[in-house]
């Protein structure tokens, strides 16, 4: 944990293990830093508290597997690498990923959209659903049981994107993908989501190699399982629906004309966006402003939210439409080594313009 005067003109003395008796979601390193630092902390700290006050409605999840997710890692007694390699998924296909071991890699191997579950058939969705969907799912417990994957399965960690509301036809300008550039087949499940539904999904960010700029992808069928008599190895296409992806190298305002001269996005969407700490943020909400196309942002936690909230509001003149709110399908891992001691998952908290 930093301390949170880090940065000021007096260097910190030590370990920050002071912890702010207001809010309790912030620490220092000293009495000193505590005090200078209260002019700007006093804004802050009613607000943070009434964050902490939702810790366990954050932590909330029905995995067999939640506390170890959740509490454990938050109090370091679990690390995001002993977590999945509990679930037998540490650095293996693309779950590689979802730690600070994979964090780094760019191997052409692990570029691959193709990579699978490393699961049993069992225990992730290698093939269709058994039946349509009837209802809105607003739960992971509700996904999970229609999909007929039993709690004790991580495939919520590679499940926690955008859930699309159903459509004939979708075309979703998806802003900042960073790992995701390194797991396209779990967007296969967009096959059960949507069926009969032609999606196309352009991928927009600086985190995409340029080598890659311009490359299209089809998603003909679901992410594979590890057992290989499964049926999802027959290589039947899902022909009920249509997915496919383009990558684009560089900032979305920077793109945004040629992007549109082949497909005009119903939805824009930017997981984990962190609007308040990137200045290139601004020129691409004035754009999304000026051309009114219905945008759902997330981020790691509801501080970090409230804080984009405020430079949308700065930037547009009047605030997010969607107001900040909890995210149901957040990713059930919470985030190493967090900036605040809030919880903090990844997609945790929506709103939108």
């Amino acid at each position: 944990m930093e301390c949170a005067a880090k940065g000021s003109p007096r260097r910190c003395s030590g370990p920050a293990n002071r912890r702010c008796g207001g809010c309790g979601a912030v620490f220092y390193c000293s009495v000193s830093h505590q005090t200078s630092h209260w002019r700007v902390h006093k804004e802050e700290c009613g607000r943070l508290k009434q964050q902490m006050c939702r810790v366990v409605l954050l932590n909330d999840f029905p995995f067999t597997f939640s506390r170890e997710a959740t509490y454990q890692v938050c109090g370091k007694v679990e690390t995001r690498c002993s977590f999945l390699d509990k679930q037998g998924i540490h650095c293996v296909g693309f779950w590689i990923c979802e730690c600070s071991c994979g964090a780094s890699i760019t191997s052409s191997d692990h570029l691959r959209y193709d990579k699978g579950w490393n699961l049993s058939s069992k225990l992730c969705p290698c093939k269709g659903p058994l039946s349509m969907l009837t209802k809105k799912l607003s739960s992971w417990n509700e996904y999970y049981e229609w999909r007929g994957i039993p709690l004790d399965s991580p495939v919520a960690l590679l499940l926690h994107w955008l859930i699309p509301e159903p459509t004939d036809e979708l075309c979703i300008h998806y802003l900042g993908p960073e790992r995701e550039v390194y797991q396209l087949a779990v967007f296969g499940e967009l096959h059960a989501l949507l069926p009969g539904v032609r999606v196309h999904i352009d991928f927009v960010g600086p985190a995409i190699p340029h080598d890659r700029d311009g490359e299209t992808i089809t998603l003909c069928s679901y992410a594979h399982c590890i057992e290989a008599n499964c049926t999802c190895k027959s290589g039947t296409s899902n022909k009920s629906s249509s997915i496919t992806i383009k990558l684009h190298s560089g900032l979305y305002h920077n793109r945004y004309t040629q992007l549109t001269k082949e497909f005009i996005p119903d939805l824009i969407i930017a997981p984990n966006a962190g609007i308040a700490a990137y200045k290139s943020w601004l020129p691409t909400i004035e754009l999304i402003r000026e051309i009114e196309i219905p945008t759902i942002f997330s981020d790691y936690c509801e501080e970090a939210c409230h804080l984009a909230a405020n430079c949308i509001s700065s930037a547009t003149g009047s605030p997010p439409t969607i107001p900040v709110q909890l995210n149901p399908f957040r990713q059930p891992l919470a985030v190493e080594d967090s900036a605040l001691i809030l919880p903090c998952y990844s997609n945790c908290f929506l709103f939108g313009i």
